[in-house]
């Protein structure tokens, strides 16, 4: 199995992983601690990234505040404006131990926007990173495509989408047609193969984890 981050695939149990990001993961969150660590391969303390569709008490975006230049994070929940509601969110999920955790990160550069994925509220080559990480499988395959589109839009030219999802739950080969349809291409190699040794969930319809990272695709590609 090719370990290179490039390398577009389903994360592996041989593949690294971390169980805390700002605070400690629930062991609930199968994916995340395998997820997280392969973020960290795309960070730069001088990018503009976006964490999309970040969820109140996912520490993704706390976690790109302390590194980052300038972080943005939407999701399709108003409570997100809140800190409040954040923190009580982060407090009822994880534990009050996280919200403390929490408050010690640098904040004046996260800006949190309430937006659907369908319509972003930046301006066209806003980012350098955009990351969304197992979000596509609570969208329609209709909302997934204007979602892709809004990343192409708001990405720079130079670019990349950091991409996970849950398969079965997304189709390979439905969710490769999209983002082709939506002007994207991999950055390097891709493996649509599930080996057995494949990250899954505990439950009876087992989920695996697809990782990808794509960039726009030009004239010359």
């Amino acid at each position: 199995m090719p370990t290179h981050p490039y390398v577009s695939r389903f994360f592996v149990n041989t593949d690294a992983r971390r169980e805390k990001l700002v605070y400690d993961l629930p062991e609930s969150w199968w994916s995340r601690p395998y997820e997280y660590e392969w973020c960290t391969n795309f960070i730069s303390p001088h990018d503009t990234v976006l964490d999309a569709a970040c969820g109140l008490s996912h520490p993704l975006k706390f976690y790109l505040a302390g590194i980052c230049e300038e972080v943005h994070a939407c999701d399709v929940d108003e409570r997100i404006l809140s800190v409040q509601a954040i923190r009580h969110q982060i407090a009822q999920d994880i534990g009050d131990g996280a919200v403390h955790q929490v408050l010690r990160t640098r904040m004046d550069n996260l800006h949190f926007a309430h937006a659907n994925l369908t319509a972003l509220p930046y301006d066209d080559e806003s980012f350098d990173t955009i990351f969304c990480i197992s979000v596509l499988e609570h969208l329609t395959p209709q909302d997934t495509i204007y979602a892709l589109r809004e990343f192409h839009r708001t990405l720079n030219e130079e670019g990349l989408l950091v991409l996970t999802f849950n398969y079965p739950a997304v189709d390979l080969g439905s969710i490769n047609d999209l983002l082709l349809e939506a002007g994207f291409i991999y950055w390097g190699e891709k493996d649509f193969e599930l080996p057995a040794d494949a990250v899954s969930s505990d439950q009876m319809d087992a989920l695996y984890c697809f990782r990808a990272v794509l960039k726009k695709r030009t004239p010359n590609d």
